[in-house]
């Protein structure tokens, strides 16, 4: 059995529909990040950062296995249970490759880009500006991989798919609301996410936590 420490959040999507696709039996543990439990010592034991997601496998070899940071866990449970990652090959290292780009820039980006343009109480223009520059970049970049190919790591769904999916949704809709004038123009992003959504488990996962 996993433990699955979340919330509401694009991060915390990647981990339980990862869950829902390898189809491993879970427990929902839902950390409030708005109550501030992420703070909690109990959780931090877990996960040091004070981060969504983070899961317990009870069953990993030696004992419970605690895991942070959601592009760690995708990994985990690829490699747990030999799913949505290929063991060699160069769609193993795409998925990789895709999957740290996502953590290392569209998602850090979006979230800025979020934070500016919708949630600051004081709009910086300069700011709005940078971060919604380099997230059209971005989304270039993943539109044109996926003019290529019909999943993000090549021809077969993968845990760079997961790892992009709840962000994707999430900066096209913010820059659709602070920015309406804007086309982003990403027809085969848009494919992609309809691909995407026409998948079960990710609808499943998309659930998670419910509150």
């Amino acid at each position: 059995m996993i433990d699955l420490y979340t919330w509401t959040t694009p991060n915390g999507r990647k981990a339980s529909i990862m869950l829902e696709e390898v189809g491993l039996p879970y427990r929902v543990h839902p950390v409030d990040i708005g109550k501030n439990e992420q703070f909690d010592p109990n959780f931090l034991a877990i996960s040091p950062n004070n981060k969504i997601p983070a899961i317990v496998d009870h069953d990993a070899p030696g004992g419970p296995q605690a895991v942070f940071e959601s592009g760690a866990i995708l990994v985990y449970l690829a490699e747990k249970t030999g799913k949505l990652l290929a063991s060699e090959g160069p769609e193993r290292w795409a998925a990789l490759e895709w999957t740290f780009w996502q953590v290392g820039g569209l998602g850090p980006m979006a979230g800025q880009y979020g934070y500016f343009a919708l949630r600051a109480e004081q709009k910086v223009p300069a700011a709005i500006d940078r971060f919604g520059e380099e997230v059209a970049r971005l989304l270039g970049v993943l539109d044109r991989r996926l003019n290529d190919h019909p999943w993000i790591a090549g021809e077969h769904y993968s845990i760079a798919d997961i790892a992009s999916y709840s962000w994707t949704k999430v900066i096209l809709g913010a820059l659709a609301k602070a920015e309406p004038d804007r086309d982003p123009g990403v027809p085969a992003v848009e494919n992609w996410l309809m691909a995407m959504e026409a998948r079960l488990a990710v609808q499943r996962g998309m659930a998670v936590p419910k509150v």
